[in-house]
This record gives structure tokens, sequence and C-alpha cells, in this order.
């Protein structure tokens, strides 16, 4: 495992009170830190700085071996109140956000005439940022503003929702978390309510021929949260068993905006909760769809869902290949694009990518699929 003040740090869990634990820590170790914008001090911290050889000039806490590893990366430094950060590449955004500039040719700059256009025009505003201080660097700057930014804590978000996942769905199961330092998610199942919720969806795929894949599927959720900035809090259906993930319908979420709290966490639990059922049967529509042309609609849904173009065309020549020529139903071609994440998931793709991508290809269950089944071939 990487060491925390790392930038490509991560990390996974087997145990729900192994992830709260850590999270609970990583709480009290936190520091946010209220402050103006235009108080804010940048500094070079790439190799050619002179901070790269002077520990002594950091804030207490704050090892070489994190002055080294933001040399690598952002290359940049923060003076708040005095003391100094290194800047983690998560901050970078927000960063950029609270001086008012972006464009590409940013990231080209040397790392000594940024730190002076970031100062130049952090100077300009008197508004108030929002810093959190974590694993000895600065991780995001964020509007002070409440409106703009609300502070939801991780370890507050996963208790409440293993509370609301106890009293709808006792006996869910933990099944994996991850975190790194910029996104953390972690999923469920519901064994106990596989036939509550599946039922029908499993009879009419056994009567299909589907039965060895049926047998596999239990209904679960995900849970997926940021403080710097990627995500709000949100959570998504799941089907688990098969050999990736399946993820179903839209997610519900709390933006860390507009004075949020936790008790709108809890509001939006319950509407996920409700609308499982229909979901599902979302998805088992699509075995009522019978499509002519499935190779053809498969390329213009994947397509449409802006799918990574290399994955994507491995999975279609799967399927391709698999069904043989002939009509198949949408059910068919929503199976066969689950190979993208599977396959992304083989060529390490970061968690936060992902996740993107399978909350993209879950708006495959509201497509009108008879727009895509078309007899004119498109290329991807």
């Amino acid at each position: 495992m990487l060491k925390q003040c790392q930038d490509s740090y991560h990390s996974t869990f087997g145990t729900y009170e192994d992830m709260l634990d850590y999270h609970e820590d990583q709480a009290k170790n936190s520091l946010w830190h209220r402050c103006q914008v235009n108080t804010l001090q940048v500094e070079p911290l790439d190799k050619a700085s002179p901070l790269y050889g002077s520990l002594s000039d950091f804030a207490s806490g704050v090892t070489q071996e994190a002055v080294d590893d933001t040399a690598e990366n952002l290359g940049l430094a923060i003076r708040v109140n005095g003391d100094l950060y290194p800047v983690r590449e998560t901050a970078y955004k927000s960063l950029l956000d609270r001086a008012k500039i972006g464009g590409t040719a940013l990231p080209k700059l040397g790392r000594d005439v940024l730190a002076n256009v970031l100062n130049a025009c952090l100077q300009l505003f008197p508004a108030e940022a929002l810093l959190l201080i974590r694993d000895e660097k600065v991780s995001a700057v964020h509007s002070g503003d409440s409106v703009d930014y609300s502070i939801l804590p991780i370890n507050e978000l996963l208790a409440t929702l293993k509370d609301k996942l106890d009293d709808r769905f006792p006996g869910a199961e933990f099944e994996a978390g991850y975190c790194d330092h910029s996104l953390v998610s972690a999923s469920w199942s519901m064994p106990n309510q596989r036939e509550e919720l599946l039922g029908t969806y499993v009879k009419t795929l056994t009567a299909t021929g589907k039965g060895a894949y049926a047998s596999k599927l239990t209904p679960g959720i995900r849970f997926m949260t940021s403080d710097t900035g990627v995500a709000s809090a949100k959570v998504s259906a799941l089907l688990v068993g098969g050999q990736h993930p399946i993820h179903i319908g839209k997610c519900v979420a709390v933006d860390h905006r507009h004075q949020s709290k936790i008790s709108d966490f809890t509001d939006v639990l319950d509407q996920l909760f409700a609308q499982f059922g229909d979901v599902i049967a979302k998805l088992e529509a699509l075995l009522d769809i019978t499509l002519d042309y499935p190779v053809n609609a498969m390329t213009r849904v994947c397509k449409k869902l802006s799918l990574p173009k290399k994955a994507a065309v491995e999975a279609i020549s799967m399927f391709e290949m698999a069904y043989g020529g002939g009509p198949a139903t949408a059910h068919d071609v929503f199976l066969a694009m689950q190979e993208i994440p599977f396959i992304l998931k083989t060529q390490n793709t970061p968690e936060s990518k992902m996740l993107e991508v399978e909350e993209n290809m879950a708006r495959a269950l509201t497509l009108k699929w008879s727009d895509f089944d078309l007899a004119k071939a498109v290329s991807y």
C-alpha cells in the first residue's frame, strides 16, 4: 500500500467496520481551515525550487516524502497564515476556481510562472476560502460560502447509510470499499431481499433460458462521495453476482452545496429505496424489446452514452461473435455492454473513471431503443 501523502495513494476495505474506522480517524486528523482568498500565497515546489531542499520551511508534520511527491506531481505549495503546505493535485481545480482562471496553457507553465499568475489573481478577491488540509497536503481550496460548498463528513455519511440499510434492508452485506485522495465508494448486497426485489425478474430470465445467470444475481447499492469536489454524495442501485456489478437506474444525490446537511442525504436514501422496484422493472422491460440489428444498436448506444471507444469496440466485437446474427433483445445488448467496465477494470482504469462509465451505462435503461435499431451500420 502506498503512503497516504502520495497523490497516487489508494486503499480498499473488506469490512464496513474497517472503512468506518479509517474515515473516523481521517476526520479527526483533517483540518478544515477558513481564510480570505487574497491572503493565500502560492509558491513553486518543483525540484528547482529553493523550498525543495528546505523541509524546515514547511508546517509541522510535513515530511520530505510529501515534498518529494509534490515536486514530482503538481509542484506547488500554499502558505496559509504563515504555515506552508504542499498542494495535492486534487486541489488544483478548486485553486483555479478561487483565482477565477483556467485554460489548457496553465499546466504547461513553469511552476514559478504559474505561482506568480495564481498569486496575481488571488490578490483580487477578498472572498472567503475553505481549505482541506489532509495527510500533509492541501487537498482542496473550496469556496468558503456555504451556498457554494457544504461539508458532508464521509464518516457521518457512511454511518447514516448503514443505519438506513439496516432499517430498510435487514441483513445487507458489505461487499467492498475504496478510497483515494479524491473519491470514496462502497457497495452492499441485499441477499435477504432477493425474492422481494428480483423475484419476477429472475423468473422471467429463467423462462427465457437465462436461469444460470439469474441464479447469481442479488440486489445491491453503491455509495460514492468526495470532499475535494469530484462528486456529490450519491447512491445508486446495483445488481451484483456477475463478473462486475451492474449499475442500474439513476443516482440519487446530495450536492456539497446550498447548505446541505446529513439529513438531506437521509431523505435521498428514502427516495432510492422507494424506487428500487421501479428500477428493476425498467431492466426487465428490456427483455420485451426486440432488436433486428442488435450490433448496430449496441454501437449507436455506446456512442450515445460516450463510452470509452477502445473498450466499447472490443465489447461490440465480442457480442457480434457470440450472438451469431439475427435479432436479439435490448436486454441482451445491455448485458453485452457490461463487458466494457470489466475490460476497463482489467486495464487498471482509475476508480473515478470506472464509476463515471457505469453511471453513463445505466442511462441505457431509459433510452428509446428503436431509435438505435437501424439497418445501416455505423463505425464507432
